[in-house]
């Protein structure tokens, strides 16, 4: 028990150091990360049979969507891509608190697919070059 309170000690250090080196657009691809992290632990509860865990984990997920990913939109500078993206992570929520109620694994499956191809979209954007970016 000792050691993995270390271990679990030791990731948290190892996270927060990320978290606090990361660029913007790094934070966002780990909110990403860790909204797919949460809803796959969701669904393993689910078939688990393990309804504390179930809500803990859609509702972490559901955090991370409304005030990481949601909140973070800059709606006066990504115009209508970021009015898009707002509809599109109020949906997930929704979507998300309704597979909650009824334990539905294919709509919490269906979500993890759309925050899979944002967060690909996200990724793909990091690894271009800055001059192309720029250009």
């Amino acid at each position: 028990m000792y050691s993995r309170k270390r271990a679990n000690a030791y990731a948290n250090i190892g996270l927060e150091t990320g978290v606090m080196s990361a660029s913007p657009h790094q934070l966002i691809v780990m909110l990403f990360d860790g909204a797919q992290a949460a809803l796959k632990k969701a669904q393993w509860a689910i078939e688990q049979h393990d309804v504390p865990t179930k809500c803990t984990a859609l509702s972490k997920a559901i955090r991370i969507i409304e005030e990481g990913l949601r909140a973070s939109l800059d709606k006066d500078q990504g115009g209508e891509i970021a009015d898009n993206l707002d509809n599109l992570y109020e949906y997930m929520s929704r979507t998300l608190t309704r597979a909650n109620a009824r334990n539905d694994l294919e709509a919490i499956r269906h979500v993890d697919a759309l925050l899979s191809d944002i967060s690909s979209a996200w990724k793909d954007i990091a690894a271009e070059p800055q001059s192309a970016v720029s250009a």
